[in-house]
């Protein structure tokens, strides 16, 4: 991964290293510039960085005649529903989202309570590169400011979506995860205002991280632990910003990724007919439970301000992607771990069913994710081919190449910040998702410098083997 990175989700890299405080400072210079004044809402998450790059924002916004509001540990979707409600010009987040420890980053709120779309990203990246920025006069610089409680109105507007007197009847023993993320000051408010019985895990917010900061199955081994041990009904991973959500069962077991934004679909249509916006490597399963409830899912290019684009031009119950991540249109337009919990343990309560159940009633997919380094020359080229490969798919070219069948599917795309593709296959069964995903791959070989994942693993494995007839050095 490069170690500076700009692009559509804001600005990313290590600390004293490639992001320092003189460039977060000409960034926010940059988003001031782009604002033209007003007020700007700055939260940042728990790495011992983000005090030092929040007053570096600050000032470069103050610089260009923005009055910034400080509001401390924030999550992400907390300080976007605070740039709605206290009607400011915009946002900004320090975060670096899942990113190790030692990276930080810079993501930028529209006034709408959403992330930038591409262009206005754009806009911002070629102000910050032009160094053309607002300069005010000394007695028209911004006011700094700070706001007392940043996190009553997220945790009101969660409660008023949800049934919480059936939530709190039911007294749910949930493990919180937060993993010393910002999560846990907003998640344990919430679990106990529902009337949970809240263990906490790393629930200090001070970026410590205890063990690889992506919600992923590999990286929830403690919170298994934990609901088994403790006998706990269900467990929540957040990330460091509280903007995804990964749900293990009451056995331990972890539900997946996907499950997230497929659970809550599956909840809200049951009772609201309506539109679920994803994106394209979103799991099929959403597509499934859409139309089980009479309704319909629309598929968008990868990324967050794509979902929410769609989710603006049309009306939509839910949108998310299969990251872990819900957008509430009711609550707040970015992925917001807080409303997807409260929605989950409402259909427990309301169901009166555990999560292994509802788990077992959503449609069966097994997905596969690869990563390989390529040549992104050669890339496009070789991706052109897929489609021609596999006539009797079904083709969208939105973003990559992503091709349908009847019971598999197929997602190939550039990483907007690396030089890898992303390969993304998911059939009925586990067998035929590795099966075209090796497909898939052999098909891309011409642009492969390098495979990740399994099929590097096996490269490796072979490499080592001496050739027939032959001994192997030691």
């Amino acid at each position: 991964m490069s170690e500076l990175i700009i692009s559509v989700s804001g600005l990313r890299g290590k600390v004293g290293a490639t992001l320092t405080a003189e460039l977060a400072t000409e960034f926010a210079r940059g988003f001031g510039t782009f604002l033209g004044g007003g007020k700007v809402i700055v939260g940042r998450d728990s790495r011992p960085s983000g005090a030092m790059l929040a007053h570096a924002v600050m000032a470069g916004l103050a610089s260009t005649g923005c009055d910034p509001v400080d509001i401390g540990l924030a999550a992400t979707p907390t300080t976007a529903l605070l740039v709605r409600q206290l009607g400011a010009a915009g946002g900004v987040v320090i975060t670096a989202s899942h990113n190790p420890a030692e990276w930080n980053g810079v993501k930028l709120i529209h006034r709408d309570g959403r992330v930038l779309n591409s262009d206005e990203s754009e806009r911002v990246q070629s102000i910050f590169e032009s160094k053309k920025f607002t300069a005010c006069r000394w007695d028209a610089v911004g006011k700094p400011s700070r706001h007392g409680d940043p996190h009553a109105a997220h945790l009101a507007r969660v409660q008023a979506v949800v049934d919480a007197e059936a939530i709190r009847r039911r007294v749910f023993h949930v493990v919180l995860d937060s993993n010393h993320g910002v999560g846990g000051i907003l998640g344990s408010r919430l679990l106990t205002s529902l009337g949970c019985r809240v263990t906490a895990l790393g629930g200090s917010p001070d970026g410590a991280f205890e063990h690889p900061p992506e919600p992923l199955p590999e990286n929830l081994r403690s919170l298994c632990q934990a609901v088994r041990e403790r006998q706990a009904q269900i467990g929540f991973a957040l990330d460091p910003d509280a903007d995804r959500l990964a749900i293990v069962d009451e056995t331990g077991k972890p539900i997946g990724e996907e499950n997230t934004i497929t659970l809550v679909a599956d909840h809200l249509l049951a009772r609201t007919h309506g539109l679920v916006a994803v994106n394209l490597s979103t799991t099929r399963a959403i597509d499934d439970v859409a139309e089980r409830h009479k309704s319909k899912c629309e598929r968008t290019a990868v990324g967050e301000a794509n979902v929410v684009e769609l989710m603006l031009k049309k009306k939509t119950v839910v949108g998310g992607e299969g990251n872990g991540g819900v957008i509430m249109p009711n609550v707040v337009y970015v992925r917001d771990s807080f409303v997807a919990m409260a929605l989950v343990l409402e259909t427990m309560a309301q169901e009166d069913v555990t999560i292994s159940q509802l788990v077992r009633r959503l449609p069966k997919y097994f997905m596969i994710k690869e990563k390989l380094d390529v040549n992104l020359a050669k890339l496009s080229s070789t991706m052109r081919k897929l489609p021609s490969k596999f006539r009797e798919a079904k083709a969208n070219l939105a973003d990559g190449v992503r091709l349908d069948w009847p019971d598999r599917w197929a997602h190939v795309r550039a990483s907007n910040t690396e030089p890898i593709a992303r390969i993304i296959t998911e059939a009925t069964t586990e067998a035929a998702a590795r099966e075209l995903a090796d497909e898939v791959r052999k098909i891309l070989r011409p642009a492969i410098v390098r495979p990740r994942g399994p099929a590097a693993k096996k490269a490796r494995v072979a490499s080592r083997k001496p050739a027939a007839g032959k001994k192997g050095r030691r």
